[in-house]
């Protein structure tokens, strides 16, 4: 962006933010909240560092940390967890089952940090819980060694102000013993177990929360589904609700599904010692054939009862919404395509349903912190959150994430806001109470009408051209977002087949991505229900697209591109081509946006190197 683009999008958003202040005010108001905390819409005037590699919170904190025997102020624990028998590996251990060595009995690392407190001062436990720590894909060599992409951070940070901090190896990683049980219930129970045990120590107030990305952004829906009382809050980044939900979208299996279990993560607990016998898990011995039968089936276990129950045990969402009584802030990104954004939308609005407290924080990133601005600006392509850096850096969320931890840890101070922060493809960020917002007005297109098909085959098959439909130019700037669905009636000729679905924003210099969708026709109703699908007979593949926020600029148009599969999706396995039938029940439904009742402000404006127009 130029600088004298910069000025004009930091004019209108400023326009747009005064517009909306006095809205906020009002609700702030009306809704009895106290107004102790300067609000997210007032940050832009704070004294911010944003110079720096990531954020930092506005205040030091008063307490250092509490001097131990290592360089690193750590301590170091095992964690004995009561594994059932039928999980094997060390539950079954010879020499754990005899008494002769405890320490082949299962077992979870883990280390800590305090703040040097006065002597008796209980304080709250933020914790880390993940394969990552120990291992060679990343740069600590231990676990007690803290995290260089978040560790360091919360105990420079948050810790001063009154926190401990933990991390916690999984089972079969690190120091853990055990077998990579990948997100399966051995590793829920040494999850849970860690929580209970920083949640009774002596110097602990009782209260654990638990933050960390892409996997262990994960392990805390494993715990939060224990409703175990000592958990109050978690703070998933691009974190996973299920492991099949992960890897299969309306049956359509990611490139890396297959060999997830046994590849990807198997080797983590295979270090050359003597306990890799203790790797003989079932559902490890067993990660093959859910990978395989996965593929087939897209990801329906009933098909094949070697695998029943493995995906199951592996959705933790069911039971956070049954047993978790905490809150939730959700951290995610558009264009995370690690774990994609469906982990987060509509999953807010999930958990609002159900009476959790829940809020979000959702920008133009990929699998990465809000507030990282080298890498924010390196992972970010034209049309995959380019157009909106370096607005989307948040130099505020370290002090965002104090106010939270301080009200559902530390149970002091004004209870935070609870707005959902969404940006759109363009940089402006806006508040909101859900995402999707209800009650949105939409519009429709139906294809060989709205968008017009400019001739050609309908066919779809792997290799073939795409298959085009296009709107005309619009008039006037078009904004819409949330879940956009698409309802397209096809004709399989043969028992299956897949449709890949490519939103553009086009203009005479090209296009620029904004969205996709993906279906495996076996699950043309949406969802996990299977259906036989015969060739020759027309469905209607009710398709929704991942979540996005977009705008389309005056005089641009909205490409529908159709095609057999896309971005790392494998072709199905029952590959065949599929003739697409435009008319009324065609349509690509979408939530229109509109700037005139949104309430967008700015936040603090990165000055990072990285930031600066060349």
């Amino acid at each position: 962006m130029t600088p004298t683009s910069e000025r004009g999008f930091a004019l209108l958003t400023a326009l747009l933010m005064l517009s909306s202040l006095a809205w906020l005010a009002l609700q702030e108001e009306e809704r009895g909240l106290p107004v102790d905390y300067v609000p997210v819409w007032s940050r832009i005037y704070e004294d911010y560092n944003t110079t720096g590699d990531w954020g930092h919170v506005l205040e030091p904190g008063q307490y250092g940390l509490l001097a131990t025997e290592n360089e690193w102020g750590s301590v170091h624990e095992f964690i004995s967890v009561d594994l059932p028998a039928s999980e094997l590996g060390a539950a079954t251990d010879p020499l754990c089952v005899s008494g002769l060595d405890p320490d082949k009995c299962p077992r979870v690392s883990l280390a800590y940090w305090r703040p040097a407190v006065p002597t008796g001062e209980q304080v709250p436990v933020i914790v880390e819980i993940g394969p990552y720590f120990g291992e060679q894909v990343v740069s600590t060599p231990d676990i007690t060694v803290p995290g260089s992409w978040l560790g360091a951070n919360i105990i420079n940070n948050i810790l001063p102000h009154g926190f401990a901090f933990a991390q916690v190896s999984v089972f079969g990683t690190g120091a853990s013993n055990h077998c990579m049980d990948l997100m399966g219930y051995a590793e829920q129970l040494g999850v849970d177990a860690a929580v209970t045990w920083l949640g009774t120590q002596e110097w602990s107030n009782g209260n654990v929360g638990i933050i960390g990305k892409s996997y262990d952004g994960s392990t805390q829906w494993q715990s939060a589904q224990f409703g175990n009382p000592h958990l109050k809050t978690i703070v998933p980044i691009s974190g996973l609700i299920g492991v099949r939900e992960l890897m299969w979208r309306n049956g359509s299996s990611e490139a890396r599904a297959p060999f997830m279990h046994n590849v990807v993560y198997g080797g983590f607990g295979t270090d050359g010692d003597d306990e890799d016998l203790q790797n003989a898990c079932p559902d490890y011995i067993a990660g093959p054939i859910h990978g395989a039968n996965g593929y087939v089936f897209g990801g329906n276990e009933f098909q094949n009862t070697l695998v029943e129950g493995y995906w199951e045990e592996r959705y933790f969402l069911p039971e956070v919404l049954e047993n978790y009584e905490g809150s939730v802030y959700i951290v995610h990104g558009f264009h995370d395509w690690n774990v994609d954004p469906h982990m987060a939308i509509p999953t807010l609005n999930i958990l609002k349903d159900y009476g959790i407290e829940a809020k979000l924080l959702m920008g133009q990133w990929d699998h990465d912190y809000p507030d990282r601005p080298t890498y924010l600006r390196d992972r970010s392509d034209p049309g995959r959150g380019s157009e909106a850096f370096p607005q989307m850096v948040r130099y505020d969320w370290m002090q965002d994430l104090l106010e939270w931890f301080t009200w559902y840890l530390r149970e002091e101070g004004p209870k935070p806001n609870m707005w959902t922060e969404i940006q759109d493809n363009h940089g402006q960020w806006r508040v909101t109470d859900r995402y999707p917002q209800a009650g949105a007005e939409k519009r429709e297109f139906a294809l060989g009408e709205e968008l017009v098909h400019p001739g050609g085959s309908l066919l779809v098959y792997p290799g073939s051209q795409d298959v085009v439909f296009e709107t005309e130019a619009f008039a006037t700037e078009f904004r819409f977002g949330g879940l956009p669905q698409l309802h397209v009636d096809v004709t399989p000729q043969g028992s299956g087949g897949q449709l890949y679905a490519l939103l553009q924003d086009c203009d005479s210099e090209g296009c620029i991505h904004v969205g996709h969708a993906i279906m495996d026709l076996r699950y043309h109703a949406g969802g996990t229900d299977y259906q036989v699908v015969a060739p020759g007979v027309t469905i209607n593949a009710k398709m929704e697209f991942l979540a996005m926020d977009v705008v389309i600029p005056e005089g641009h148009t909205l490409r529908l591109s159709l095609r057999s599969t896309g971005d790392d999706y494998l072709p199905a396995s029952t590959s065949a081509p599929v003739e697409i039938e435009p008319g009324a029940s065609s349509v690509l439904r979408v939530d229109i946006v509109d700037p005139d009742t949104e309430h967008y402000f700015l936040p603090p404006q990165c000055r990072h190197p990285a930031c600066v127009a060349e």
